[in-house]
């Protein structure tokens, strides 16, 4: 049997294993109050990310070779220079030579910005400043998708239902066909409603919740693709059942 097949194998596994879930949910629950995920950077940056979710994320890149990789959610940018040095070794392997990454925040502060536009991989980066789910913020992205043979869509802004599931609605027809829209902090709905008492989400109203409800939408109601065609995904569980600890879970969404 192949590598790849036993690391299959082992997410099934981990999936049906109560002590090893229950452990990992058990990490995920304690480590909100600390700010765990505040603990890291790349490449100079800081990024607000679980370790394990970077390193399926740059499994992705990797696979998928997006030309185009759309963020919302920038804060410090640490997210963007990652997803701009994957692309870059994506190219220096022969990949897409000119894929870019294209940011988008309500609010880019300033030294924020300064700080992503004197990084040295800044050429592979743009960012838009303004609502993502503003009608003119989504036109804009659209436009910069349009003719890309790969686009990765990923979800990270503001974390309520109601406004993730506009984002899906927005953006996630822009995934391509075997791509991923990935929608992270679906864990909040997994999380105790005290876990986030100075934010406006909690269990029932964040994005795992959207996910549920635009995957329902979809089933009900053929829908097309921003490349004219039928627009389907499904949960990768195979990345959650390898993670076990993630913010996203439930939330890498693959087109098929």
């Amino acid at each position: 049997m192949s590598h790849q097949h036993d690391v299959e194998q082992r997410c099934i596994d981990n999936l049906s294993s109560d002590a090893l879930r229950s452990a990992a949910h058990a990490f995920t629950r304690d480590s909100i109050g600390p700010k765990y995920s505040y603990n890291f950077a790349w490449l100079g940056r800081p990024i607000i990310q679980y370790p394990q979710d970077i390193v399926a994320m740059q499994e992705l890149i990797w696979n998928i070779q997006p030309d185009l990789i759309i963020e919302t959610g920038i804060a410090h940018g640490g997210s963007l220079i990652f997803s701009a040095s994957m692309l870059e070794l994506n190219a220096a392997c022969g990949g897409p030579k000119d894929a870019s990454v294209l940011g988008i925040d309500i609010d880019i502060r300033a030294h924020n910005r300064s700080a992503i536009e004197a990084h040295p991989l800044a050429r592979r980066i743009s960012m838009i400043q303004g609502s993502s789910i503003a009608s003119e913020v989504i036109a804009q992205v659209h436009s910069a998708a349009a003719g890309k043979r790969s686009v990765l869509v990923c979800l990270d802004s503001n974390h309520t239902h109601a406004h993730a599931l506009a984002e899906l609605e927005a953006y996630a027809p822009l995934t391509t066909v075997g791509s991923y829209c990935v929608v992270f902090d679906t864990l909040i709905e997994d999380m105790p409603h005290d876990a986030y008492p100075d934010r406006p989400w909690a269990p029932g109203n964040n994005p795992k919740t959207a996910v549920f409800e635009y995957m329902r939408s979809l089933a009900a109601t053929p829908a097309f693709g921003a490349d004219g065609h039928p627009l389907a995904f499904e949960i990768d569980k195979r990345i959650d059942g390898k993670l076990l600890i993630s913010v996203a879970p439930d939330g890498y969404l693959k087109r098929i």
